[in-house]
């Protein structure tokens, strides 16, 4: 089956420059050209990961990224004006993989997409199959989801990742260097504070009282997922 993308900006040049170079990969797209659009569009077309602009008519990118996660787990890539890092951050917070900048390179973005792609499908036929189970807490990269008491939490790819990788090491400290190169790859341009931001995230989604496990922060070091 062909991968669905779906691209959302209001800027019918960015949708055409985009569909030359994702159609010599075989994608399947779909256009959404504002923010009403394009959370309809996600029922209906079930894309496996999502192009999204922050400024677009209706509702803006971040609107419908918040909307997004509160249902779906899909890998949002979001599209920002130079300059807007207070964009950036809130797209982070709320629920993005990644961020590109514009004016951009239809090139990286494909690049981009595949990188994040690449990712999600090479966690799954490396064979981590075995979901973590930790005093009720369940994470699995293999349904990509984590559950408590039985419960689906909402989560994105990348806080899964983060939270499998910490879980399935318990006592193990990592940096913020190294989730970044383990979590996003060589191919993601952010920086730290992009982890403080998902374990902020992660935490918040997770119960913090009578439970035998923790996600700690190890000052000045990095975070690690420590089990009583």
């Amino acid at each position: 089956m062909l991968t669905k993308i779906l691209i959302c900006d209001d800027d019918p040049i960015v949708h055409e420059s985009l569909k030359i170079y994702l159609k010599t990969e075989n994608f399947e797209i779909m256009s959404a050209f504002d923010g009403e659009e394009a959370l309809n569009l996600i029922e209906e077309f079930k894309p496996n990961i999502m192009v999204l602009d922050i400024m677009m008519p209706k509702l803006s990118g971040l609107d419908v990224c918040r909307e997004i996660r509160k249902k779906y787990s899909l890998p949002i890539i979001m599209l920002t004006a130079k300059g807007e890092e207070i964009d950036k951050i809130i797209g982070l917070e709320i629920g993005a993989d990644d961020y590109i900048v514009k004016p951009f390179s239809p090139r990286e973005v494909v690049a981009r997409i595949k990188a994040v792609l690449r990712r999600v499908n090479e966690n799954v036929k490396e064979g981590k199959e075995a979901t973590l189970h930790f005093d009720k807490l369940e994470v699995s990269l293999k349904q990509y989801q984590v559950k408590y008491e039985n419960k689906v939490i909402i989560s994105t790819p990348k806080e899964v990742e983060t939270l499998y990788l910490l879980a399935s090491n318990p006592g193990r400290v990592f940096t913020r260097e190294q989730i970044l190169n383990r979590i996003w790859g060589y191919d993601y341009y952010g920086d730290t504070r992009t982890i403080d931001t998902h374990i902020k995230r992660i935490r918040a989604k997770l119960p913090q009282e009578n439970v035998r496990w923790n996600l700690l922060t190890v000052y000045g070091v990095g975070y690690k997922f420590e089990v009583e």
